[in-house]
């Protein structure tokens, strides 16, 4: 037997907590002004018709009204074009 008790001997409990990021409000539900649509880290839904952008790339809504969710051609600074995903609210 150990002639002292051990310290520290468990190294569990360091686990970060979840960012819960993803799309909170999909297309065709309603929307009130400054709901967030879509919590991301950088841009891979773009704002669209009254959405903003905030500090932290999340997506939120502008006015009220209903999301909709839009595939559209970008093109790119070397000239080739991309697909991207814009979220509107009419």
């Amino acid at each position: 037997m150990a002639k002292t008790k051990s310290t520290g001997a468990s190294r569990l409990g360091r686990d970060s907590m979840s960012q819960r990021l993803g799309v909170k409000i999909y297309a065709g539900e309603k929307v009130r002004p400054g709901m967030i649509i879509i919590r991301q880290r950088g841009t891979k839904f773009l704002p669209g018709k009254n959405v903003k952008k905030g500090s932290d790339d999340t997506l939120y809504a502008q006015k009220a009204g209903v999301v909709s969710f839009v595939a559209k051609t970008k093109k790119r600074f070397d000239n080739s074009f991309k697909t991207v995903n814009v979220v509107n609210v009419k």
